[in-house]
């Protein structure tokens, strides 16, 4: 049978089109059919979304896994966080990054807009030497 097969561990969390999954005990799954899927440390709680990155991010995460209603209010969020991040850094690489970002999500492509949000988000802590947690520290969970 083919499709996408991913081990979780008890206490992992995973988003199938916009429905929360809470695994109690370990779990081994295989998608058969298209889904937009967020699993780990890919998915980044709300109470997480605290600097201007990370409510990029969050917004774009939403328009990936989220309902279509869901979706059009977090391309709006995004691009309006897109802008002010844009206006504000000096760094040309966060600006490439970050016109990516909203390229990708502008055609449709959410998956591809989160892996240039999750650069961000490392350019930010970075620059800002953040010692909170962040899901992206991790680096074999890439998007």
């Amino acid at each position: 049978m083919a499709g996408l097969g991913i081990r979780l561990e008890a206490d992992d969390r995973m988003i199938i089109n916009g429905a929360g999954i809470h695994f109690l005990t370990p779990a081994q799954i295989r998608l058969t059919n298209r889904a937009n899927f967020l699993f780990g440390r890919q998915i980044m709680p709300p109470d997480e979304a605290t600097t201007p990155a990370r409510l990029i991010y969050y917004a774009l995460q939403t328009a990936y896994v989220g309902t279509p209603e869901e979706r059009v209010t977090a391309l709006a969020e995004a691009s309006l966080h897109i802008a002010t991040f844009m206006q504000e850094t000096t760094s040309p690489s966060a600006r490439l990054l970050l016109g990516d970002a909203l390229k990708a999500s502008s055609e449709g492509n959410y998956y591809k807009a989160l892996k240039f949000a999750r650069r961000i988000v490392r350019h930010e802590d970075a620059v800002l030497q953040h010692t909170g947690s962040s899901i992206f520290k991790d680096e074999s969970q890439k998007a």
